[in-house]
This record gives C-alpha cells, sequence and structure tokens, in this order.
C-alpha cells in the first residue's frame, strides 16, 4: 500500500470515528419515537439559520406503510430527470448517515460532522432557551432534521424529498412547505403517540398538507379518505386519488421483480419494469410517479425513456430483499399487522420458497399477537428471537405469544440473533435441500442487524 493510500485509509477512519462520536451524542438525546406536539424549537433552529427549508422544493411523504420505498422512487424518479436532489428517510438499517442523502448518496462521514458542528451552537442556543421555560432539550429526530435541511440547502439541492418520521402535523420535518404531500395507506401503528382509531391516525397524518399544495391519495378506508379529503379542502389543496384519479392498470411478476402500466396524470406508462417485488411496491411506484408528474410538470407526462430508466434503477433495501441464497435468505422490516400482510402477499406471488422458517422480532410497543399470526400460513417454524434495540421484546414474552399462536412444536427460542439465524437455516434445510429459505422480520432493527451480520451493509 502506497503512502497516499495509507493516509487515504487514516483520514477516513478518523471521520468515521468522529461521526460516531458525534452520532452517540446525538443519541442521547430523547429518542425519535418520543416526541411533544410543537414545532418551535425546529423553526427556532431553521430560523437562525437563515430558513433552508425555503431554498428548494419539496415532497413531504406521510402513511403509514410504504414511507420509505415510495420517497425513494420520488427521489430516483426526480434525479433522473437531471435535478439535484436531497432525500430525508427515516430510520436507518446500518449508518445513520443513510437518513441524509444528496443525489441519492449517503452524506460523507466528514461531511456529517461538519454539519453538526454547523448546527450544534445554534441547537445550544435553542436548548438553553428551553431549559429557561422548564421545556426539553431539542430531540434525536429533531437534530437529525436540522442538520438534514442545512445539508439540503448547502448542496444546494434543487428537490428535497422529506420522509415523515411519525405522524405527520407536529413531526419536525413538517417545517417544510411539501408542493406535493403524498399519503401512503394508513394503518394502525404507533397507537400511543396518534391515536386508536384510523380517523385520528389520519388527521395527524393529513397535518402535512399545506395551503395550495397537490394531494397525492394512496388508496385508503373511508374514514381515512374522509378526513383527508376535509384537510385539503380546508387547505385548498388539489387532491390527486388513486383508484379515482390514477391506477395501477396492470401488473406482473418478472424476473428479479415486477412489469407495471400505470396510470398517471399525464397519461399511461407501459410496461415498466421495478426491480421490486410485492404488489404493494407497485402502489408504491404510482404514488411517486404522480408526486414527480405534480411537481416537475403540474400533471403532464413525464419522458417515458426517463420513467423506465428512473424505475429501473429504483431500489429499497431491506424490503423483501434477498440477502443470501442456498438457502434464500430474505430480509423484510414488516413490523404491523397491515405491513406483515403485504409481505406474505409478496413472498408468496415472487417466490418459489416451499419450506420457509421466520426468524422474529418485534419491538415492545407492537402488536406482537397479530404480527406473529400474520405470519403463521407462511411459515413451517418460526424462531424467536431479538434485535440490538433497546425496545427489544424479552424472548421469553414473544416466545409464549408464538407458542400461542403456531402451537409449542413449531416455536423455538434463542437469545442471540446470530444464533437464532444458523438455527433457522438449519431447520430449512434439515427436511429438504430444494426450496428451503429463511425469512427475518419483525421490526427495522431485525433488518439491519442482520444486513450487517451477512456482510451487506
Amino acid at each position: 500500500m502506497s503512502r497516499a493510500d495509507r493516509d487515504r485509509r487514516d483520514a477516513e477512519r478518523a471521520a468515521d470515528e468522529a461521526a460516531r462520536e458525534v452520532y452517540q451524542g446525538i443519541l442521547a438525546r430523547a429518542p425519535e419515537h418520543d416526541f411533544e406536539p410543537t414545532l418551535d424549537r425546529v423553526l427556532a433552529v431553521c430560523e437562525l439559520l437563515g430558513d433552508p427549508q425555503r431554498s428548494f422544493r419539496t415532497i413531504h411523504v406521510t402513511g403509514t406503510n410504504g414511507k420509505t420505498s415510495t420517497a425513494r422512487m420520488v427521489e430516483r424518479l426526480v434525479r433522473e430527470h437531471g435535478l439535484r436532489t436531497g432525500r430525508f428517510t427515516s430510520p436507518h438499517l446500518t449508518s445513520v448517515r443513510e437518513r441524509i442523502a444528496i443525489d441519492g448518496e449517503p452524506i460523507s462521514a466528514e461531511r456529517f460532522v461538519e454539519l453538526w458542528q454547523d448546527v450544534a451552537p445554534l441547537v445550544h442556543l435553542v436548548d438553553t432557551r428551553s431549559a429557561a421555560e422548564a421545556g426539553p432539550r431539542m430531540s434525536f429526530f429533531e437534530v437529525l432534521t436540522v442538520m438534514a435541511l442545512a445539508a439540503f440547502a448547502d448542496a444546494p439541492v434543487d428537490v428535497a424529498i422529506v420522509e415523515v418520521g411519525m405522524g405527520g402535523r407536529w413531526d419536525a420535518t413538517n417545517v417544510v412547505d411539501g408542493d406535493v404531500a403524498v399519503l401512503t395507506p394508513v394503518a394502525l401503528d404507533h397507537e400511543r403517540w396518534l391515536g386508536y382509531d384510523l380517523a385520528s391516525i389520519a388527521g395527524e397524518k393529513a397535518g402535512i398538507i399545506k395551503d395550495g399544495a397537490t394531494v397525492v391519495l394512496a388508496q385508503q378506508p373511508d374514514d381515512v379518505e374522509g378526513v383527508v379529503l376535509a384537510a385539503a379542502a380546508a387547505r385548498g389543496a388539489r387532491v390527486v386519488r388513486e383508484g379515482v384519479d390514477i391506477h395501477v392498470e396492470s401488473r406482473s411478476v418478472a424476473v428479479g421483480g415486477q412489469l407495471l402500466s400505470l396510470r398517471g396524470l399525464g397519461g399511461l406508462y407501459t410496461e415498466v419494469f421495478l426491480p421490486l417485488h410485492g404488489a404493494h411496491q407497485a402502489h408504491n411506484a404510482l404514488l411517486a410517479l404522480v408526486a414527480t408528474e405534480s411537481l416537475l410538470t403540474g400533471g403532464a407526462a413525464l419522458d417515458g425513456a426517463v420513467v423506465e430508466a428512473a424505475f429501473g434503477g429504483a431500489t429499497s433495501p431491506g424490503r423483501l430483499e434477498v440477502v443470501r441464497s442456498s438457502p434464500t435468505i430474505l430480509v423484510d422490516a414488516a413490523h404491523n399487522p397491515a405491513g406483515i400482510e403485504a409481505l406474505v402477499e409478496g413472498i408468496e406471488e415472487a417466490f418459489e420458497i416451499t419450506r420457509l422458517v421466520g426468524v422474529v422480532g418485534v419491538l415492545e410497543d407492537k402488536d406482537a399477537e397479530q404480527v406473529l399470526a400474520g405470519l403463521e400460513p407462511l411459515l413451517a417454524e418460526v424462531v424467536v428471537t431479538r434485535s440490538s434495540s433497546t425496545r427489544s421484546l424479552a424472548v421469553d414474552d414473544l416466545a409464549q405469544v408464538a407458542i400461542e399462536v403456531f402451537g409449542e412444536d413449531r416455536v423455538h427460542q434463542v437469545e442471540r440473533l446470530d444464533a437464532a439465524l444458523d438455527l433457522a437455516v438449519e431447520l430449512a434445510e434439515g427436511a429438504q435441500q430444494h426450496g428451503a429459505g429463511v425469512l427475518v422480520t419483525g421490526s427495522v432493527t431485525m433488518v439491519a442487524d442482520v444486513r450487517i451480520l451477512l456482510g451487506r451493509d
């Protein structure tokens, strides 16, 4: 190795270590699921920064499931048009830097540290003001949101695609004025914070709709649709509804993904290859297409070749992703009943696996019984375990629920995730050599940990 290569390696290691230290410092703040119903702190830092959120156009994405996949597809479509993009999504799989991407690439460790150094004095000032009024420090997610907006303004980007962290109305990202608001399917999730019925949850998510915006609305239950339509009308926003104004006209399974015909605002786009599995990804693609049409052309058709290139290069790590073969190991971040239903349908449609063993871990605030019940018809056996998250449900507690759903003979419990994965592979291959597979699911952190174990980070 040359001296220049050694120096470059040492510099990269130093930057990585500095970024880890910054991340740990931010992580010590209140977690992203622990938020107060106010945007005041984020707005205060933004004002001190010169309101970076006003320096670019924004597509704001909320919903219960499909937000990250939709945001990634929107970003790919916008970037394929030659525009500079910023993408803010959560949570991350391997590195917090994944959450803040410029032109499709996570920011560097060095840039992450620079962003923190830029905003830290202002965050401290706002923290001090808040403490003087007996208020809390800025949360982990509030700080990351401010860093993302600062990064996008500094790049500068033409368009930012911003995914809501939780809910919408009081989410830190709602300081942006989205030209387009995308609402993916709304289902029960995060009830402790958002409400215990769909109408309440929809009300929180519809809070991202801004005056005069375009709302791209996935097919929803009637009570959800009613809430969103009322919120849009109050804001003078235009609503584009899936199943009414836009449609997935057809889809068929293809090698490595699916072929789609999508009817957007500008017309019909046929034979579009999407290298992602499952009907839910086709509907996410439709939302992404129409959001891009709305922003870039006001609803006129996009160039077909550009659309094909963008969707052909779409990725969504951790969503029905094959991370190893022989046996096939799939990972999916589904963590609520609606997500599990989409996962099961996607596997049954796209994969020829005759014996599938699950590795499942869920977080304490999730409905473990419903998650496991959704998986039961799909899995021959299940290995319950836990991820690295401090919010993981204890393995003994999850095992008790699993036994009630699967029966004792089909349930195994293993404390360590690596050992759980090894056991699942052994169980999958034990009865047959062909058609065996392993599915890892239940939380984003489960998927993240397994991807790291298997070198997919």
